[in-house]
């Protein structure tokens, strides 16, 4: 015998205001994680370096 289990949205405590910033994080993150991505990526980094080679940390 197969019981399954859920709980309501009610049942875990979450209002309208909560589901709608839940809401708002599943639509905005994959945008800004893919815009992240393509600025944080290892030839953009290695590009910025040799621009800027006295601004790396570390180096005094």
């Amino acid at each position: 015998m197969i019981n399954y289990f859920a709980l309501t949205v009610t049942e875990m405590g979450l209002g309208k205001i909560e589901l709608g910033v839940i809401g708002a994080v599943i639509l905005i993150f994959p945008i800004l994680f893919v815009y992240a991505s393509k600025n944080l990526d290892a030839k953009g980094v290695f590009e910025w370096m040799m621009e800027k080679p006295n601004d790396w940390i570390g180096k005094k």
